[in-house]
């Protein structure tokens, strides 16, 4: 069946306003709309919304110094804990890195205790003597407070960035017009050493001992670096301390059109690398003592067994 009309269900027509009579109080009707009607209820609606929206921005502005304390603690807690940004000053590292990139050294992993590893880039502070002839620039309040959360690289700090050939227990040494050895294997170079630079023509050096927890670094652009090599003179033979190191460098994130992670080359997971390190003595000699002495207990044990067995 089709839909019923309006005629056909009388009951459901609206109720027409009927004008009351001048002696009549009006009750049966509705309510006539004029001046005193719904136009007497939009201010009191509008009086209302407006309160509302006013509580709401009070509201905001008591909240956001929170929010703003809360931002600067996170700030602080992934500069200290996390990551932290740092500035190139120099061409040492290029073309890895060239001056004015940031960097994003990781900070979390050596509360783990994890340590320098050969191929990393690292950021470590001045062990002494390297930078006594550098000036920082003097920086203003605001540099200062970005720094000091970690928004902007610190210009006030030495340090000092380059990359782990050799770690504690290597053998490490550069002939001229030869490769970097280390514990007797030859590195190659040429995926990250600036082209044209040489391996170490401008200062050959060793064979050098790296003493245990302690590294040695070399600039990617070797021809215009003052890595370790040219710091022998000082104790450890120019070596970094382990406890110096900020991190490792993980990621060119500025500027955005050189953005690039900064992964280990592939020429220090060659085999032999470190098991060379272990076989050159980088096991302690107590370590050594209990391996020897441990066939000679097991025998002498087995001895005493038949002894008391046969007995």
């Amino acid at each position: 069946m089709g839909a019923r009309s309006g005629h056909e269900e009388p009951e459901e027509r609206p109720e027409r306003y009927v004008k009351p009579s001048p002696g009549s109080s009006g009750s049966g009707g509705l309510p006539p709309q004029g001046d005193g009607g719904s136009g007497d209820g939009d201010p009191a609606d509008d009086d209302g919304s407006s309160g509302t929206g006013a509580r709401k921005q009070r509201s905001f502005w008591k909240e956001l110094p929170l929010l703003v304390g809360i931002a600067l603690v996170l700030a602080l807690l992934i500069k200290t804990f996390l990551v932290q940004a740092f500035s190139i000053p120099s061409d040492s590292m290029m073309n890895t890195l060239q001056r004015g990139d940031r960097v994003l050294v990781d900070k979390l992993t050596p509360w783990f205790g994890s340590e320098p590893e050969r191929g990393e880039v690292v950021v470590f502070h001045d062990p002494g003597g390297w930078l006594d002839d550098t000036q920082t620039p003097e920086p203003n309040v605001v540099q200062q407070f970005l720094s000091f959360i970690g928004l902007m690289p610190s210009s006030e700090e030495k340090d000092l960035i380059k990359r782990v050939i050799a770690v504690g227990g290597d053998t490490v040494s550069c002939k001229k017009g030869g490769k970097v050895m280390v514990n007797g294997k030859a590195l190659d170079e040429t995926s990250y050493i600036r082209p044209g630079s040489t391996p170490c023509d401008d200062k050959p050096f060793g064979p050098i001992r790296v003493p245990e927890g302690r590294i040695w670094v070399m600039g990617d652009n070797r021809d215009n670096s003052l890595d370790s090599r040219y710091h022998q003179e000082l104790p450890y033979n120019g070596t970094v301390s382990n406890e110096d190191v900020v991190g490792r460098a993980v990621v060119v994130a500025w500027p955005l059109n050189r953005w690039s992670t900064l992964p280990v080359p592939d020429t220090f997971d060659q085999p032999g690398l470190k098991s060379a390190a272990v076989i050159g003595g980088t096991v302690p000699p107590g370590a050594l003592a209990v391996a020897g002495a441990l066939p000679i207990v097991l025998v002498r044990r087995r001895r005493l067994t038949r002894r008391r067995t046969d007995g």
